[in-house]
């Protein structure tokens, strides 16, 4: 995957002129389409907003404005704003800055009247709140969220200002969902001071855990997605730097220390699976498109010929890769219903006659299809630790 900013920028010019947010594109790959898909703003709140609403999702961050432009330290407001504007999966709606507002909220939010707003808050990275909070959420697919995650809230100041912004939602007649994993003791009381609901993962389940096992736990931050152990996570840097050396067939070089090879034609979801393995289970990746030529018999490709055992088939349906392929080049042979139809079908022989597990990635996401070959790998290790026993 290629990433490539074309152009980004918000200018502020002399508080006597609009703000003026100029073009964002970002594009993977050739498939940009020359609109921006989010504009960030970042001001001090007393210089007027553009006349009209911008084309595309906009997100504007208040800091307040400094004595001296020299002496600028990151607040913790300016930290959230970094953090919020940052994310593609929070959907702001527009709201331009007022003259003179004087407002320390990080980010300026309005929400459609059929739409709740959900707050995920940690002293971390926030993963495991939102990750946890998502899996309930999924549950009322009738409802629509406004999510907003805020990471790093590792001092009872930060927290208050978070209380402040959860109640001035409130103040707006919207009672927000907000689910809390933060560790540090006086940040989650502080937290807790919300008038809004709150769901503390981490106070409800720690408790029970001490109390089972007669003693205090750690309760600090960042050990799930910090650098903890160390080993372990430079065992799963090195694992994302394999599957970035061995991507789509790059490299044949190493291939033998794979732990896992997934064979398939292209666009068929190896990479992402690949690099989910590599970097949440620290699992040696290697991924191999099947091309013309290695689709003409049921042989495999030789520089895999001898890794058949760690060998994985990855398949989707014909009308899925046509749809995926398309995005990438349209009306081409390649991108062709026929084609794909093709590639599938001679692919699915050569996983037969070499009996490959095979995973489906047409309705199945990059987690479920890694927790498939986790599955096999456990059996297969399962196996050779009886058969290894007297």
């Amino acid at each position: 995957m290629i990433f490539r900013r074309e152009k980004a920028a918000a200018r502020q010019r002399p508080s006597h002129h609009a703000l003026e947010l100029s073009h964002v594109t970002y594009r993977f790959g050739d498939r940009g389409t020359g609109r921006p898909d989010v504009i960030v703003a970042l001001t001090d709140g007393q210089t007027p907003g553009p006349a009209t609403r911008p084309g595309c999702r906009t997100v504007v961050g208040l800091f307040p404005r400094p004595s001296s432009w020299t002496s600028v330290n990151t607040s913790s407001t300016a930290r959230y704003a970094t953090c919020l504007t940052a994310r593609k999966a929070s959907r702001k709606r527009w709201s331009p800055p007022c003259d003179g507002d004087d407002r320390n909220g990080p980010v300026i939010e309005t929400y459609a009247g059929d739409t709740i707003p959900v707050f995920f808050l940690s002293d971390s990275t926030g993963i495991s709140a939102e990750t946890m909070g998502n899996a309930l959420l999924l549950h009322f697919p009738d409802h629509r969220f406004e999510r907003t995650v805020i990471p790093f809230i590792t001092t009872p100041d930060d927290a208050r200002e978070v209380v402040r912004r959860i109640d001035a939602t409130m103040d707006r007649g919207m009672t927000p969902l907000v689910f809390v994993t933060a560790a540090l003791d006086d940040v989650r009381h502080e937290l807790q001071r919300t008038r809004a609901p709150v769901i503390d993962f981490f106070d409800m389940h720690m408790q029970q855990v001490e109390s089972i096992l007669g003693t205090r736990g750690a309760r600090t931050p960042a050990r799930l997605h910090g650098v903890g152990d160390v080993k372990r996570y430079n065992a799963r840097m090195q694992a994302v730097e394999y599957a970035i050396e061995h991507d789509d067939g790059q490299s044949v070089r190493t291939l033998d220390k794979a732990d896992v090879i997934l064979v398939a034609p292209s666009r068929c979801g190896k990479t992402p699976t690949t690099m989910y393995l590599a970097l949440q289970h620290g699992l040696r990746v290697a991924n191999y498109p099947l091309v013309d030529e290695d689709l003409v018999s049921t042989d495999l490709p030789r520089p895999i010929l001898h890794l058949q055992d760690r060998c994985f088939g990855i398949i989707t349906t014909a009308a899925r890769l046509c749809a995926v392929r398309t995005e990438r080049r349209p009306d081409s042979t390649y991108a062709s219903l026929r084609q794909c139809a093709y590639e599938l079908k001679r692919a699915e022989e050569l996983y037969r006659t070499h009996d490959l597990p095979v995973i489906d990635s047409s309705a199945k996401s990059v987690e479920e299809m890694s927790t498939l070959i986790l599955q096999v790998l456990a059996r297969r290790a399962h196996r050779h630790d009886s058969g290894a026993r007297p």
